[in-house]
């Protein structure tokens, strides 16, 4: 039984800030003991797509840095490029990524440390780990800045996902420490049984004249395995390689279908390529965990846009066991109400004990449960787990922004600035109708 540690996500104080909880978490799992003094600590974080407004805010990264540094040790922020996903991408490219992130909050200056794009400029700098207990995958490739850190904590923001079913410290570590082969690899490009290259294909019904979307088309595969003609539009099935470029486009128009079970397999895959990451940065006491279960929307920040969050916060979390800090997670959303007006009411999940992510995060209704129990049937964690809930801490101190009392800071300053406050006050009224101020 896996330990999970646990907060909640209210605050009245400095020390009951997000902030300080998260802080709070990382000493009770006692994370610092893989710290020493000259370490590459790799933080783990997925920044956000263009217009999206879900990610965590840059505040909890810079905390976590000072933390780090405060160690002895040398963090840098890492993440990798992206497939295409979709035709107009924002990180495919390491320049892309930097361009999309900074606009979004994350930059140097604000972090304090470097963002290393840990696969390269286009997603081959990385280092290939044999599998041999994968479930689906038998080898994985991971970024190179990624498995040469000496640790890493994978802060991530607990959300749905609409191929994960939900996106948790699996996905965070599983999809966005693989370098771009590596991505092909868990989307299972080339698949035989469940790569896109072998999904049904009706280029017959492409309706160019009426397809507002036409133009795009002409225009979408990277790999030249989609090719327009004047009658009609051909697949080339050697050519794909699995980018998911063309899905919103080609699925959502009727042409082609996605093969049966591509959710479901590719969320197998994202444990397993989790269970590689692990493993590349040096194994399961190299790597700490952290949920920050907030603004908990149906998709992932792998979209451009953030709907409505499914359902409430549910706080902070962290343990060492991925597959049990994203199974407390998961329960703790299952006994969760659904938001008024969210997709979860749409989704008719709003009582308490209803599986949130399977409705929400899935196309297709795609069990939640898939990610965890793949990771516990290859060895990466457990299911089992004891939520222990952490105390407040009492003092204050390591939390302020400073240790000087306003009276000696601003002292000696009001006393140099004599018009500060003016002779005689401010001109104002001495006395109003307030009563007549609070009437509808």
């Amino acid at each position: 039984m896996a330990k999970v540690y646990f907060m909640n996500d209210r605050s009245s104080s400095i020390q009951t800030s997000l902030v300080a909880k998260m802080l709070t978490l990382f000493d009770a799992a006692d994370f610092g003991r893989m710290v020493h003094p000259g370490d590459v600590v790799a933080i783990k974080l997925h920044m956000g797509e263009f217009n999206n407004t879900a990610y965590l805010r840059p505040v909890y990264v810079r905390a976590l840095v000072e933390k780090i540094k405060s160690l002895g040790g040398d963090p840098m922020v890492v993440d990798t490029t992206t497939l295409p996903y979709w035709p107009f991408a924002s990180r495919a490219t390491a320049l892309d990524y930097l361009n999309t992130v900074a606009r979004n909050g994350f930059t140097h200056a604000a972090l304090g440390c470097p963002i290393v794009i840990a696969d390269g400029y286009i997603g081959t700098d990385d280092v290939k780990i044999d599998l041999p207990e994968g479930f689906i995958l038998k080898e994985q490739y991971i970024g190179t800045g990624i498995a040469l850190a000496d640790a890493m904590i994978a802060l991530t923001h607990f959300k749905g996902h609409p191929m994960g079913t939900y996106g948790g410290a699996l996905k965070n570590i599983g999809v966005g420490c693989a370098s771009k082969r590596g991505k092909l690899n868990l989307h299972l490009g080339g698949h035989p049984k469940y790569g896109l290259n072998t999904r049904h294909w009706m280029g017959y019904r492409c309706e160019k004249e009426n397809c507002p979307q036409y133009e795009v088309c002409l225009n979408l595969c990277p790999a030249g395995a989609i090719v327009h003609t004047e009658k009609t539009v051909e697949f080339h099935r050697e050519k794909c390689i699995g980018c998911l470029a063309c899905v919103g486009v080609v699925t959502m128009c009727g042409v082609a279908f996605l093969p049966d079970d591509y959710f479901d397999a590719t969320a197998a895959a994202i444990a397993d390529s989790a269970l590689a990451a692990v493993k590349a940065v040096g194994g399961p006491e190299k790597v700490g965990f952290i949920n920050m279960a907030l603004d908990i929307s149906p998709w992932c920040d792998c979209v451009n846009f953030s709907d409505r969050p499914i359902i409430p916060n549910l706080g902070l979390f962290a343990s060492w066991d991925p597959v049990a800090l994203d199974s407390a997670c998961i329960q703790k959303a299952k006994e969760s109400a659904g938001m008024p007006d969210s997709l979860a009411m749409a989704k008719g999940v709003m009582t308490p004990g209803s599986p949130k992510f399977t409705a929400c995060g899935s196309f297709l209704g795609i069990s939640e449960e898939i990610q965890p129990n793949v990771g516990q049937k290859i060895g990466l964690g457990t299911r089992s787990f004891e939520l222990e809930e952490v105390a407040v801490p009492e003092d204050a101190t390591p939390f302020l922004c400073t240790q000087i009392p306003a009276g000696l800071k601003l002292g000696k300053l009001f006393a140099k600035t004599k018009d500060l406050f003016p002779a005689g006050g401010f001109k104002r009224e001495e006395e109003v109708d307030i009563e007549d101020m609070r009437l509808p």
